[in-house]
């Protein structure tokens, strides 16, 4: 089991919920913090609050990271503070409302952010993090990347971008000393539910995780080397199922003709 114990965790979406949660554990356990989020006045509080328990040194970037310049400044962070050694992106809205009730700006905004920006700054932290030899890269899915029909289908397929991205990242880095890890949390108590439209209270309680203990499980899972974390998943044999099925598919997925099914179906070479 190992932990990051040094250098600076660059957190996205960190004014509140589960980024200023993993914030105050990140610090705890002794990393200093560049926090990014729209809001200088609520990071600034989280700022002082973490610095006031732990000590450590945390700067505060406000940054709306569907403005390219925003974005371009974080990136630039990323760069060249060769003290970064973990970037947590948690930056990330969501929504509620089936397609045809769904605003098109508002989907494309969501994209920008929850596909676009997360994917820039992980192009901008990885290749340091290569040349260095170790770094920690945490992106913050969803369930929903794997069961899609229960919310929005573009935010769900937004997590299920940055789902096939870690998995992508992991092949190509993990060879090299970088540490992916993607968490896949169910309903948070956090304000999403808000922004997205919905009521932190209208799902069953008993599907309600407390963010405190998400990000504590999510830590659990990087010191265990996971590489796909699911807080509220009972049964790690469950998940190691649905693995070996995705992984059965491989060898035939791509072939030089089309399978039986089809073929006795269709009109093949007329």
């Amino acid at each position: 089991m190992h932990k990051d114990t040094s250098g600076v965790a660059l957190i996205t979406g960190a004014s509140s919920g589960i980024g200023a949660i993993y914030a105050d554990r990140l610090a705890h356990r002794g990393h200093d913090l560049v926090l990014v989020a729209r809001k200088q006045q609520r990071l600034e509080i989280v700022m002082a609050q973490i610095a006031r328990r732990t000590g450590r040194k945390i700067e505060v970037l406000a940054a709306d990271l569907t403005d390219p310049a925003d974005l371009a400044r974080v990136e630039q962070v990323l760069l060249s503070n060769s003290r970064i050694t973990m970037l947590v992106n948690n930056a990330g809205i969501g929504a509620t409302a089936a397609l045809l009730g769904s605003e098109v700006d508002r989907m494309s905004q969501m994209i920008a952010l929850n596909v676009g920006a997360l994917t820039r700054l992980t192009y901008a932290a990885a290749p340091a993090f290569v040349a260095r030899g170790f770094g920690t890269i945490i992106n913050i899915a969803s369930i929903v990347a794997v069961h899609p029909e229960i919310l929005n289908g573009v935010y769900a397929g937004t997590k299920a971008f940055v789902l096939a991205f870690s998995r992508s990242l992991h092949h190509e880095l993990g060879d090299k000393g970088i540490r992916v890890q993607v968490v896949l949390p169910g309903a948070t108590t956090t304000d999403f539910w808000g922004i997205a439209g919905m009521p932190v209270e209208y799902p069953p309680a008993a599907l309600v995780m407390p963010a405190g203990e998400l990000v504590d499980a999510a830590l659990a899972g990087l010191d265990q080397g996971e590489l796909v974390t699911l807080p509220s998943l009972p049964e790690l044999a469950d998940w190691k199922a649905y693995e070996s099925a995705r992984q059965a598919l491989f060898p035939n997925l791509s072939r030089s003709s089309a399978a039986y099914r089809y073929r006795v179906a269709g009109r093949f070479g007329d």
